[in-house]
């Protein structure tokens, strides 16, 4: 087995990574229904959904196509390779997804995340 992910046991390399996406804020209402898509996606290629957040719409540091405030998502997953090469392709052919950034992790965060529980002190 390569460092870095457990081997599967048909020899496909499963890493843990970490997605952050800004999603277009009059698109707020397609949120659940895109995630329920990705998760299909995730899930039909092997891979695990280990956590998702949504931390809804926050104001963004500086405008993204004229946008102030955008959507935004953090999804925890397990995924080969070719699961996030077709979900990297889904979110730039995505028009509601404003920018997307994916990060490799070393295990599985199940936890609410440092953003998470900023968002629910917001709320409460």
């Amino acid at each position: 087995s390569r460092r870095g992910g457990w081997s599967h046991p048909k020899g496909v390399c499963m890493r843990h990574y970490e997605i952050i996406l800004l999603i277009h804020p009059d698109q707020s209402e397609q949120v659940p229904a895109m995630l329920e898509r990705y998760k299909g996606m995730i899930t039909a290629g092997g891979g695990k959904v280990h956590r998702v957040e949504d931390w809804g719409r926050r104001q963004l540091a500086y405008l993204i196509n004229k946008l102030a405030k955008a959507h935004y998502l953090c999804v925890n997953i397990e995924a080969d390779q070719a699961v996030m090469a077709e979900l990297e392709h889904a979110f730039k052919f995505n028009d509601a997804v404003l920018r997307h950034l994916t990060v490799q992790k070393k295990k599985a965060e199940t936890g609410p995340s440092s953003m998470m529980k900023t968002v629910e002190r917001e709320e409460a």
